[in-house]
């Protein structure tokens, strides 16, 4: 179960992490035009392992 868990967490990290990456880029006024795919793992990553040690915390207490 916790596998099904870890899957939807993943694909609602993904699209959040692009809304982020979105919303950064309009405040700064314009795109990263070189290092938005790593801005896009920065964030991606922070948020995934944070929230994969909440449900492996929740699943596993």
């Amino acid at each position: 179960m916790q596998y099904i868990y870890y899957t939807i967490a993943a694909i609602v990290l993904y699209f959040l992490s692009d809304w982020i990456l979105v919303m950064i880029e309009k405040k700064r006024g314009k795109q990263f035009e070189q290092q938005r795919s790593l801005v896009f793992l920065v964030i991606i990553m922070v948020l995934a392992v944070s929230t994969f040690k909440a449900i492996e915390l929740l699943v596993n207490p």
